[in-house]
């Protein structure tokens, strides 16, 4: 067992108005599982490179362990993948990375093929097993499940629970809940360290809000109530204090009797009720600094004449003229939420792509109701770029209503003014699930679009769904999202 201690920790980005972390002081045991939380922007990943020693920062961080980053930098993404392997776990041969894909029940043929070449979720495959293999220094591991399919995210647990110690950021609940024994969560003013799971983490956060929010309703309440009170006071003393002045046989004297005493004796009680006030003021500031907003998105669906709005029969894709999964047949209709699952590479995403018009190889039928208005969330933001009213203009969106729910999704007014290019990746998968719900459609189609998000807004869209009810087809890992969105299930098999 060792420690990372991290004392009054001080760091901005240069340029920035304000700092992401300020004196901030903890210590972490390196035999703990943590799970790394925070809405987007919030700094988790600059966290982590800070303890990589990337960044200069005041205060101090000290350690004698060393680190791993997840995911790797590969400079040259034109490789064959098994020398990308090779080149993060030098020291280890062929049979040993064959028989760490076997257990991610992946075809060794990835490792022949070029990485850029590879899907999303083969390239985080090929990272893993190097992972894997790499060696036991402390782990740092940075949205690791994003892309993967549910079988290796379970493979995924199945590792880090073996391991002895890491910190690893993830928005998936029930990952953070099989794998974690520790939360650190980056709060709007602070980093806060819990024993346990995120559900038990998410229940203590829940009871904290609401004694706090109980708490900022009383003092409010005592606050009027006093300053009306102290407001009544003061105009007695003042009543009283004018009365002890009286003129007799035209010579001004002052009662310093009872009158006196009455006058004293109320401004003083004023004076008591004011300090009260502040005090109350004072503890008042002291809530709500971390409680989260959850403001609620809105989606606005229409609802088509027409039902069923799609139907496929014997349905199946062709890669190169090869069929990738067994035949399916479905349909969907009006008020339908409709999950797609599968391993990664089986032709998900192409069952999307082949309803919303791209050009797909398949054999079977699939008919698709015409005139049928469409939202989509593409998995990629390569294409992202510009500011958001630029955005906005492009996709012929409403600006206010599109801007209100990024701001409804923790964008501060300050990454209203960025340039796209510039923001996170969690930032800009929310643009596009701002830019979907913004939009008026008769069906939703979701390719997905959480990876990167943070866990309350992954809460909020959930809730958003199940209020407003908007026909969904959608791609997606997190389990927990699937099971409480989802009204039907579609799943590929090879």
């Amino acid at each position: 067992m060792s420690l990372i201690n991290v004392s009054n920790l001080t760091f901005g980005y240069d340029g920035s108005l304000d700092n992401i972390f300020e004196n901030v002081s903890f210590n972490i045991d390196t035999d703990w599982k943590l799970g790394l939380i925070g809405r987007n922007g919030k700094g988790k990943t600059t966290f982590l490179k800070l303890l990589l020693g990337k960044y200069d920062y005041k205060g101090t961080i000290s350690k004698n362990v060393d680190f791993d980053y997840f995911p790797f930098e590969i400079k040259n993404k034109e490789r064959m993948s098994i020398e990308i392997v090779n080149e993060i776990a030098p020291n280890v041969e062929d049979w040993e990375i064959i028989k760490e894909l076997n257990l991610l029940n992946t075809d060794a043929e990835i490792l022949y093929r070029n990485f850029n070449l590879l899907s999303g979720g083969e390239q985080i495959k090929i990272l893993l097993i190097s992972l894997f293999l790499k060696g036991n220094n402390f782990l740092l591991i940075d949205e690791p499940t994003n892309h993967l399919d549910s079988e290796t995210r379970n493979n995924l647990v199945d590792y880090l629970k073996k391991k002895k110690g890491f910190i690893v950021v993830s928005h998936d609940r029930e990952f953070l809940d099989k794998v974690v024994d520790h939360i650190i969560s980056i709060n709007n003013t602070n980093i806060d360290i819990q024993k346990g799971n995120f559900s038990s983490w998410q229940e203590n956060k829940d009871r904290q809000d609401n004694f706090e929010l109980t708490q900022n309703e009383k003092l409010l309440k005592d606050i009027n109530r006093l300053e009306i009170a102290s407001k009544n006071t003061a105009n007695w003393s003042d009543k009283i204090e004018k009365s002890k002045y009286k003129t007799i046989n035209s010579e001004a004297s002052i009662d310093r009797g009872y009158v006196g005493h009455q006058s004293a004796k109320m401004m003083k009680k004023s004076k008591v009720m004011e300090k009260r006030i502040e005090r109350f003021i004072e503890q008042k500031s002291n809530l709500l600094n971390n409680v989260d907003r959850k403001d609620s998105l809105k989606i606005i669906p229409l609802e088509s004449k027409r039902n069923p709005l799609i139907i496929a029969d014997d349905l199946q894709i062709k890669y190169n003229n090869k069929i990738i999964f067994n035949k399916v047949s479905f349909e969907i209709r009006n008020g339908d939420r409709i999950a797609i699952t599968g391993k990664n590479g089986i032709g998900k995403s192409s069952i999307l792509k082949l309803v919303i018009g791209d050009e797909i190889q398949y054999i079977g039928k699939l008919k698709v109701v015409n005139g049928l208005k469409v939202s989509y969330v593409s998995q990629s933001t390569e294409d992202l770029k510009g500011t958001l009213k630029e955005f906005a203009t492009r996709n012929k969106i409403e600006e206010s209503i599109f801007k209100a729910m990024l701001s409804k999704m923790g964008f501060s007014n300050l990454e209203f003014d960025k340039n796209i290019e510039k923001m996170s990746e969690g930032q800009k998968k929310k643009i596009l699930i701002a830019k979907s719900i913004s939009e008026s459609a008769n069906i939703y189609i979701w390719d997905e679009p959480l990876n990167y998000i943070d866990i309350l807004t992954r809460i909020q869209i959930e809730e958003a769904i199940l209020k407003y009810k908007p026909t969904l087809i959608f791609v997606e890992h997190d389990e927990a999202f699937i099971k409480n969105v989802a009204t039907k299930i579609i799943h590929l098999d090879k």
